[in-house]
């Protein structure tokens, strides 16, 4: 089957070429980022990587890097002049690594999973422990690491509705690849349940809860919230409906019910945050399609100020978290259209009632914890999200009341950082 999978890899490679080729033409970054993936890591981070032991961690894109920031803190605090070492596999998680997780020895884009190449990188890193975050898990990586004399660990593991019948389909050939794992921690019991039904050894396998509950509580520090306030000149009185990670289908229904949200309170403010930042264009379009023109953009506020303008399309990266603290009511994206979900954790942390749509598969820890404690409402519409923003805008008591009990029941969550960060020690250290 290793056969068979690097066949279906060089193909897929092969076919790619001519594409990556024109984008490496185009962007000298381009060229940088596919040397890395080509195993070549530049030597100025090569010369960063001293120091004992020696973890590799692994975050594919900007969701993974926030979840396994916190263990990372944990190892350098318990490894102070240890070499950690993390790697990412989008742009975007380089970009949030690079800014945020200064505990960081070196960071590098993560190799193309083809033999020849992992096998020159994970020399030349030369980890004592692999740490792979949630559930990326890479064939001839962790063959080679095992190989090479590495331990490997997956932290807050997770298999989805989506992908669990694929996996299962394969059970010939993932039994084999989780062999190469000497423990893997997983969200909820039905993960580990899932990954022992792919194949993993059932000793391997530990129930340690979600590092993201770890992360979201520890962000929301009071300093982001004035932060934010003097960005966007707003004081308590105001109100403020942040729309945060909406994706193509979402923001024409945020519009709308915020539109009709302030038929009832006029001096209503939106901060409408897409998921992708460079659809910024797009959406000004609609805006002005929907006649909407009291609106600026995020990155003229500096220069300009807000002036009274209601809203706030966001056109750069990196502050959702922030701005989340200033709303009143809140939609989380990607959950009207087929995406999956998006981090509602991040809300909460801030003690807000977080509205969403069906489409949580990502998040269904989350989605059942805020539901329960009545902080986390699913709505289906524009006409729903409008009716239930309006009635906690109409009560703002019960709407501190509910968002509060999302924020103790995210705290009383907290504790998979540590039990990680246990599990990982515990590989270093045998």
């Amino acid at each position: 089957m290793y056969i068979f999978y690097n066949l279906l890899l060089w193909i897929f490679f092969l076919a790619a070429l001519p594409f990556l080729f024109f984008k490496m033409i185009l962007n000298k970054n381009n060229r940088q980022i596919f040397a890395q993936k080509l195993g070549f890591v530049p030597e100025e981070i090569l010369a960063k990587m001293k120091g004992q032991p020696r973890i590799w961690v692994h975050a594919v894109s900007v969701g993974e890097v926030s979840a396994i920031h916190p263990l990372l803190r944990q190892l350098r605090a318990a490894y102070p002049k240890g070499c950690l070492v993390l790697s990412t596999g989008t742009k975007s998680g380089q970009k949030v690594a690079r800014e945020r997780v200064s505990e960081a020895t070196a960071i590098f884009f993560f190799p193309l999973d083809l033999p020849f190449i992992v096998r020159r990188v994970i020399r030349k890193v030369r980890a004592d422990l692999f740490i792979l975050a949630e559930t990326e898990i890479w064939p001839n990586f962790l063959r080679i690491m095992k190989e090479e004399g590495g331990r490997t660990m997956l932290a807050n593991g997770r298999i989805s509705d989506r992908s669990f019948p694929r996996y299962r389909k394969t059970r010939f050939f993932w039994t084999a690849v989780l062999d190469y794992l000497d423990a893997m921690s997983m969200i909820r019991v039905q993960d580990g349940e899932r990954i022992i039904s792919m194949g993993a050894n059932p000793v391997h396998v530990f129930v340690n809860g979600n590092c993201k509950f770890d992360q979201a509580a520890f962000m929301a520090e009071p300093a982001y919230q004035e932060e934010m306030k003097e960005l966007l000149g707003v004081d308590e009185k105001d109100r403020v409906f942040v729309a945060g990670s909406t994706h193509e289908g979402e923001e024409e229904i945020v519009l709308q019910a915020f539109l009709s949200m302030r038929q009832r309170y006029p001096n209503l403010i939106l901060a409408l945050v897409p998921r992708h930042a460079q659809r910024a264009d797009r959406l000004e379009k609609l805006l002005v399609q929907l006649r909407i023109e009291d609106f600026i953009r995020r990155s003229q506020l500096g220069a300009e100020g807000r002036k009274g303008r209601r809203v706030v399309l966001w056109d750069t990266f990196g502050e959702l978290f922030k701005i989340y603290s200033l709303a009143t009511v809140v939609f989380c994206g990607g959950s009207l259209v087929p995406r999956r979900g998006q981090n509602i954790l991040e809300p909460a942390a801030w003690g807000k009632v977080v509205l969403y749509g069906p489409s949580m598969e990502d998040f269904l820890d989350a989605h059942q914890l805020l539901k329960d404690s009545g902080a986390g409402i699913m709505i289906r519409s524009a006409e729903e999200l409008a009716e239930r923003s309006l009635y906690f805008l109409d009560n703002p008591q019960e709407l501190k009341k509910k968002g509060e009990a999302g924020k103790e029941a995210l705290l009383s969550n907290r504790g998979a950082t540590q039990r990680n960060f246990e599990l990982a020690r515990k590989l270093v250290e045998t």
